[in-house]
């Protein structure tokens, strides 16, 4: 890849790596909370954190606004976002992990990054490689042997399956997600974390579910907020810069934390079939790191509104007062040709008629 695409690189591993800790500490929260709602002190969690972070944001100078605020014609991709992504697959995971070792969770959770990329590219019609075609049957095949289970009648887990239901529906969430990550990441992420949060947490209370004491609630509080909330920033982030199949597929690294925790805490020692899968799952994630792809193509002309500075090629325009930093409002590219290395980022979106090397 190249340096310009390595500040993103680094936000989707990070993220992958504050995401990939939820799994084993979760598992280790169920036993002093029911799954519905364990799942809204995530996402209060992440709201809540957010939430005093933009409030104690460093304010811009007058005049100059860092990030693209939501618009009426946003809040129907942060509603599918907040009710596949937010509500439902949190609540799918959190049951499913009460039948599943952690450590295996954590390896299975990778299909997110499948789920991702196949609705890239066959709904959202995004560019993706023959390597990443390659990572993606790696990834697949190493979650099919993780959801065998020969001991189970049909030869598959219930619970895996329903892991593999919930990356499904992250999937989703990180395709609505991608058509707004232009905008104020802590925004929306504030307003997932408070609507799915609270949502879970009425559902919680229709179902008469029993509340655990003050310190777990604090503790899932706490989880949700790096877990859930700072993972979800600097993957809105990634998005802007690596398209939604890369940075789902460099955020397949996430098991490396939830792995080496679940040891630590389970003394989980993990089976052939987890050995197996490892490999695959590796193999598959590196195959992505390098992968980008160069040709002619046409810019057209569009209008839109985003956090830029000058200095990447794609933002000319003059300002009267001097050039600014990093700041945000309506700009206008005008139509251009040319050729260069680039991801399927916020200006290189645009259909290919057949898949790049």
């Amino acid at each position: 890849m190249q340096k310009s695409h390595l500040p993103s690189i680094l936000r989707a591993l990070v993220a992958a790596l504050l995401f990939g800790a939820s799994a084993p500490l979760a598992k280790l929260l169920l036993g002093e909370v029911e799954p519905i709602p364990l799942a809204a002190f995530l996402y209060l969690g992440s709201g809540f954190g957010l939430l005093v972070v933009k409030l104690f944001q460093r304010r811009q100078p007058a005049g100059v606004q860092a990030e693209a605020q939501l618009v009426r014609a946003d809040l129907g991709w942060l509603a599918g976002a907040l009710l596949a992504g937010g509500v439902a697959a949190p609540i799918v995971l959190l049951f499913s992990l009460k039948s599943t070792p952690a450590a295996t969770a954590s390896l299975l959770l990778n299909f997110e990054g499948v789920a991702t990329t196949l609705i890239a590219f066959f709904i959202f019609k995004e560019s993706i490689s023959r390597r990443a075609w390659w990572a993606i049957a790696l990834i697949t095949t190493a979650s099919i042997l993780l959801s065998l289970n020969f001991n189970a009648e049909w030869g598959i887990s219930l619970g895996t399956v329903g892991i593999i239901a919930a990356c499904v529906l992250w999937g989703l969430d990180n395709n609505f997600t991608r058509n707004i990550s232009a905008k104020d990441p802590l925004v929306i992420v504030t307003l997932k974390g408070l609507g799915a949060g609270s949502f879970s947490l009425v559902l919680a209370l229709i179902l008469g579910a029993s509340f655990p004491s003050w310190k777990v609630v604090l503790g899932a509080l706490a989880l949700g907020s790096l877990s859930y909330g700072a993972s979800i920033v600097l993957f809105i982030h990634a998005l802007r810069g690596l398209g939604a199949a890369r940075t789902s597929a460099l955020f397949s690294t996430a098991p490396i934390a939830g792995i080496l925790l679940s040891i630590l805490i389970f003394r989980e020692l993990p089976g052939w079939l987890f050995l197996a899968a490892l490999p695959l799952m590796v193999l598959g994630t590196l195959f992505l790191v390098n992968d980008e792809h160069k040709h002619a193509h046409v810019h057209h002309e569009v209008v839109h509104e985003h956090a830029h500075t000058h200095d990447d090629g794609h933002h000319l325009h003059e300002h009267a007062d001097g050039t600014p930093g990093k700041h945000s409002h309506v700009h206008r590219h005008e139509e251009v040709a040319h050729t260069h290395h680039h991801m399927p980022d916020l200006h290189h979106r645009h259909v290919h008629t057949s898949a790049p090397d």
